[in-house]
């Protein structure tokens, strides 16, 4: 496993018109010939939090959740892909529909943009876009 890079992310996911950015502290490594991204989004309420890590292969991305929700997806252009949700109140099975799906990376930083129906339940509950843009961590005290 080579070296972890500590990065800053920023999340633009839009869900139909609904459009909502976050900045978080993250890690990008390189395992295999896969590049994992883990950041942490801090829980509802003070809870506690959800870890997330993105395992990003050539042509499929996916998505791994743990703590207040635990959750698993996949992406793959042009795929439906099955994956599940869980949380203290529900927990149902999913399908993503991906459309798009760009991987631009050097090295740690760069973007990754995806879009997707998810389907729940035989219904198509709503189109998603995200967007991640991975700068590295600057220090405050550098020039």
């Amino acid at each position: 496993m080579q070296g972890m890079s500590r990065v800053l992310i920023t999340i633009t996911s839009r869900q139909d018109e609904e459009k909502v950015e976050q900045k978080l502290a993250g890690q990008v490594f390189q395992k295999d010939k896969s590049l994992y991204i883990r950041y942490e989004e801090p829980g509802a309420s003070g809870g506690e939090g959800v870890r997330t890590l993105l395992k990003v292969m050539p042509n499929e991305l996916k998505v791994t959740r743990h703590g207040e929700v635990e959750s698993e997806q996949s992406f793959r252009k042009g795929d439906s892909l099955p994956g599940f949700y869980r949380s203290p109140y529900t927990r149902f099975d999913m399908v993503t529909h991906t459309r798009e799906l760009n991987v631009r990376m050097q090295g740690p930083t760069g973007e990754i943009h995806w879009e997707y129906e998810l389907e729940v339940h035989d219904v198509l509950s709503g189109h998603f876009a995200v967007s991640l843009t991975i700068q590295e961590e600057v220090n405050s005290h550098d020039d």
